[in-house]
């Protein structure tokens, strides 16, 4: 039986802050555009876009319907090469999975080196992919819980559970 571990809201608000700090100290590499990643990202994407003052997209990947995942990367990627700076931000890199379909897609439809980077609430330090910003890191050799964020706090425990259940390495 998974742990759930609930993220209260005023953890989930301080974590955004923690975001922002860091994209703050990072003078180097500013984005033009935060990317929310469905469904997980849609919520930390809005707040973060709230705290530091830029606009917000979003593409769909947990849907895994292709129209609404794949055409989004495409023009995302052509803004790259018209020199523009992506941050996609996702609630957990936990396999990686979404990062290298991410990455893979966008590398495909010609995104330019160095203009995409990758942010999260939690980072999964032995996950298959490395990211450039979060809030807080864990390791899922070590840490199984099942983290239920505000967002999805108000889904009937049975969804939550079947969530969960859907890549059991990830909690076993």
């Amino acid at each position: 039986m998974p742990i759930f571990t609930p993220i209260p809201q005023d953890d989930f608000v301080a974590a955004i802050h923690v975001l922002a700090a860091k994209l703050a100290e990072d003078t180097a590499w500013t984005p033009d555009f935060i990317i929310g990643i469905g469904r997980g990202g849609l919520v930390p994407a809005v707040f973060l876009s709230h705290a530091i003052g830029l606009p917000t997209l979003s593409v769909d990947y947990s849907s895994q319907v292709k129209d609404f995942a794949d055409a989004p990367l495409v023009k995302l990627a052509k803004r790259t090469r018209d020199g523009e700076r992506l941050l996609f931000l996702d609630d957990i890199n936990d396999s990686g999975r979404t990062i290298t379909h991410l990455r893979g897609a966008l590398a495909a439809a010609g995104a330019v080196d160095g203009a995409v980077r990758f942010a999260m609430l939690i980072d999964n330090v032995s996950s298959a992919e490395r990211i450039e910003y979060s809030a807080r890191t864990i390791d899922r050799t070590v840490t199984k819980d099942w983290f239920v964020f505000p967002w999805e706090a108000v889904a009937p425990s049975a969804a939550i559970a079947q969530d969960a259940a859907e890549v059991p390495d990830r909690i076993a």
